[in-house]
């Protein structure tokens, strides 16, 4: 798509592909939110006995069903979408940029077509194009976690947010403009890899399924190469993701300073204090989002970009 017009349905193609997902997986999103912002051993402790009859406390954080019914029961299924606005600005903002990004950044990297780029050039396409997604969708982003993880604090802590705008424009007066990028590194480090394995591996996939199997580029082949890109997505992602979860919604300790001074020293503490499979806190909700949320955005891109190239050969 080198015109502008071909870079424009890049964009669009995209926020409304991710806007229809995004849609339909939200109060899978909350719920992922909520179990990666679980950090002690409140909820869930009971005692247990091993082979040799010593007692050990073990922490048991709830699951991703328990989470969501909790939200539900304690919240309202309402609930379940707070953050909806957010969730479709980002939408628009983020997946726009970098889906028309990395349109653009195939054509300057390749002379020879699409099908013929080598895999590790589609790659570095994704990474620049998920860090300039990032920073333009991160003040949308930052608003997301904020009003999806409010229910979990104390009503006299509720930030009550009514929606994006409100909650930018309160971050602005209140924080500061520039704290509207807080946690702009982690983002931008997860959807560096986020897109580089949900674009570059969607592409490569439909390449290799097709030369396997001969299908046409249509629902067999789509569908199966996005199942593809949002597996190897979720298991990428998922570490950066708990840490931009968890910078993005800290707040300030009694002595002023923070918890985690960046996306590194948050994922080594997590590590040191939680153990491994704490930096894979909400792995089994990121793939109930991923792999639908692939499906649909993919499938509603193609649909896209298959209705321009018929409209602009009419």
């Amino acid at each position: 798509m080198a015109s502008s017009d071909g870079r424009l349905v890049g964009f669009a193609s995209g926020a409304f592909g991710a806007v229809v997902a995004g849609a339909v997986t939200h109060p899978i999103d909350l719920v992922k939110v909520r179990m990666q912002l679980e950090t002690g051993p409140s909820i869930g402790t009971e005692e247990l006995i091993d082979t040799t009859n010593r007692m050990h406390r073990v922490t048991r954080h709830p699951s991703m069903l328990r989470t969501g019914w909790r939200v539900a029961m304690e919240e309202g299924v309402g609930a379940l979408y707070n953050g909806l606005t957010a969730s479709m600005a980002r939408q628009v903002l983020y997946t726009g940029t970098r889906f028309g990004a990395y349109d653009i950044a195939k054509g300057l990297l390749s002379s020879t077509g699409e099908g013929s780029m080598p895999f590790h050039k589609k790659v570095i396409a994704g990474l620049g194009s998920g860090a300039m997604g990032a920073m333009v969708g991160n003040p949308a982003d930052l608003a997301l976690v904020r009003m999806q993880a409010d229910g979990r604090l104390p009503p006299a802590q509720r930030r009550k947010y009514v929606n994006v705008g409100h909650a930018v424009v309160t971050i602005a007066k209140e924080e500061g403009v520039c704290s509207l990028w807080r946690g702009c590194l982690p983002t931008v480090n997860r959807a560096m890899v986020v897109t580089a394995s949900q674009l570059a591996v969607y592409d490569q996939a439909k390449l290799e399924i097709r030369q396997a199997t001969g299908w046409g580029n249509g629902l067999p082949l789509q569908a199966s190469a996005s199942f593809a890109a949002g597996v190897v997505a979720a298991l990428t992602s998922t570490p950066m993701d708990v840490a931009k979860t968890r910078l993005m919604d800290m707040k300030a300790l009694p002595d002023g300073t923070k918890p985690y001074r960046g996306t590194m020293d948050c994922i080594t503490k997590t590590l040191y204090n939680e153990g491994f499979f704490a930096i894979y806190r909400g792995l089994g909700p990121i793939l109930a989002r991923q792999l639908p949320l692939n499906v649909v955005q993919f499938l509603s891109v193609e649909w896209c970009v298959n209705l321009y190239t018929t409209l602009n050969k009419a």
